[in-house]
């Protein structure tokens, strides 16, 4: 694809995309597949124009010879974009906002006086209708006292005020409803599984890709590895080995057979399976989860909540203060003037102007905030919750220890389970290679092919004898390893801390290797300011072991 550079300077390109017209579903394409360049640091399209905007470190040479091979067909393959809701929902509201004004002044400047008169007293109908609603309910609000100011302004032929009056009454509304759209979106977007065709069994046992949307409860699904578990559902057939952090915060995959559980929004880590489908798209419990975040409590903050209430106190005070006026001057014109100090249309104006303002200011930070009710919240707040699993820490296995029994050597343990576990690239396998190139270890290939069994280990034979490598269940009860007397202390002071993989050479245990998931470098860090900054208690939460769990908050400070 061609584009012209409108400008340059350090870091800094804008282009135009020679194209006559661009969707927001092509914007959006765009701007995923920039950003996932080398080196590339933001990205704005400006879909109306065609233009974009690029903010990169390196070189820009390289920057322009990978724009060059850009197509939408390609990058429809590489780039995850997930929807054109957010830009939608913007060009919406801003074109909504645009005509409100355009029209509000258009009206002023062209329409002679007779008729905007009369356009003026046609569109305040709904407010006044709605404040005397209000009043016959036995409420006194600002409703009643923005329906009462309207009214009365065109009873004494001051137009031009009620027109001003609803206008920023107008304006007011359409951004508490542009936030309130814009901060449920983005949380749905950031939690969408994003998963929109599935292979269905069917009955002639082949697998067929079908929408999502099609399958029903009772309909039989194949999970391969590395894919994401679409819906709720029972493993029917096959043993795999599921990640299911994203809903319990566990590090390790969990072992899932057949009758086991299965939830949407869980990745299989190893194996592949076919899952009878419990509950359709939009009810599964991770959708239930989104839903419920959603439907949790109004997006208001307490600040708003506590000026829109005061507004409402207010109400009768101004009401008896032009009552007052008026007796006391009998000019209609000063009492009516009471009314129009009523500061409900810069309220209505100002609070979700301030919100929309602070959560676009925490989105250029990569801050997803749900509503102005949480920004305010977080300032009064004096405990901090972590999750665990990448939060905390990396969500990385990594090997930390490797014990070896009656006097084997540990670099060969190692080197061996290595050379097995290569073979079957899931995150506990990873950490055992990654450990052995680390310390330099080369493991040539000298056993014979293995047997792997899913969500339990690998046997194979070397030099004439069979090793096995796995889990505990695997190890001790699938295949019968015996532990020898004189290693049995040395077995018993293993840390429950971590996760363990046992390897066993002709039944007997050899070596086992403790898995942990490191900390991030900048969490007993972060943990310790927080302190600082007055907050009383950091708690951890996690579905992980409660020794792993305990292990962690020891060495981080939490509370």
């Amino acid at each position: 694809m061609r584009f012209q550079i409108l400008h340059e300077s350090a870091g800094r390109v804008r282009l135009n995309a020679c194209q006559r017209s661009m969707s927001l579903e092509q914007a959006d394409l765009l701007e995923a597949w920039v950003l996932a360049l080398p080196g590339v640091d933001q990205v704005t399209v400006h879909e109306r124009l065609g233009n974009l905007t690029i903010l990169f470190l390196g070189d820009r040479d390289e920057l322009y010879s990978r724009l060059s091979r850009f197509s939408y067909e390609t990058a429809g393959e590489e780039a995850h974009v997930l929807s054109a809701n957010s830009r939608r929902i913007n060009r919406e509201y801003k074109e909504k906002m645009v005509f409100q004004v355009l029209r509000h002044y258009a009206k002023r400047l062209f329409l002679p006086v007779p008729l905007r008169r009369i356009v003026n007293t046609v569109s305040s109908v709904p407010r006044i209708w709605l404040a005397l609603k209000t009043l016959a309910s036995g409420r006194l609000n600002v409703d009643v006292l923005d329906g009462v100011a309207i009214g009365t302004s065109l009873l004494t032929g001051d137009f031009s005020t009620a027109g001003s009056v609803r206008f920023l009454l107008g304006l007011g509304d359409t951004l508490d409803a542009w936030t309130h759209k814009k901060s449920v979106d983005d949380l749905a977007k950031n939690m969408a599984l994003q998963v929109e065709q599935v292979w269905q069994l069917q009955d002639g046992g082949t697998e067929e890709a079908v929408p999502l949307s099609g399958i029903v409860p009772g309909d039989r699904i194949v999970v391969h590895t590395g894919h994401v578990i679409p819906l709720d559902g029972v493993v029917e057939r096959g043993d795999v080995m599921v990640n299911q952090a994203s809903l319990t915060g566990e590090s390790v995959p969990v072992a899932k057979r057949a009758g086991s559980s299965v939830y949407a929004g869980s990745v299989v880590e190893e194996g592949n399976c076919v899952v009878r489908v419990t509950h359709s798209a939009g009810e599964n419990r991770y959708d239930r989860i989104v839903r419920m975040i959603e439907e949790s409590e109004r997006l208001k903050s307490g600040t708003e909540k506590r000026a829109y209430s005061l507004a409402d106190r207010l109400v009768p005070w101004c009401l008896a203060g032009s009552a007052v006026t008026w007796l006391l001057t009998q000019n209609t014109t000063r009492a009516v003037s009471v009314l129009m100090v009523d500061f409900s249309c810069a309220l209505k104006l100002s609070m979700p102007l301030s919100v929309l303002s602070a959560m676009r200011e925490a989105g250029k930070h990569k801050i997803t905030v749900k509503g102005g009710k949480y920004m305010e919240i977080l300032s009064n707040a004096d405990t901090v919750i972590f999750d665990k699993t990448g939060t905390l820490t990396n969500a990385c296995p990594t090997v930390s220890d490797v014990v070896a029994f009656h006097g084997l050597d540990e670099k060969e343990m190692l080197r061996t389970a290595a050379c097995l576990e290569e073979h079957f690239p899931h995150s506990v396998a990873n950490a055992v290679v990654r450990a052995a190139m680390e310390r330099g270890l080369d493991h040539q290939e000298l056993h014979s092919e293995v047997e792997y069994v899913v969500a339990h280990g690998i046997a194979s034979r070397l030099g004439g004898e069979r090793v096995v490598i796995g889990s505990r269940h695997f190890v001790f009860e699938d295949e019968g390893v015996r532990v020898l007397p004189e290693d049995e202390e040395l077995f018993a002071s293993l840390t429950p801390e971590h996760s363990w993989l046992y390897l066993a050479i002709s039944g007997v245990l050899s070596a086992a290797i403790g898995i942990y998931d490191p900390l991030r470098s900048e969490a007993k860090e972060i943990v310790d300011e927080l302190h600082e900054a007055g907050i009383g208690r950091v708690v951890m939460l996690t579905g992980d072991n409660r020794n792993t769990a305990a292990a962690i908050a020891r060495t981080l400070g939490i509370d």
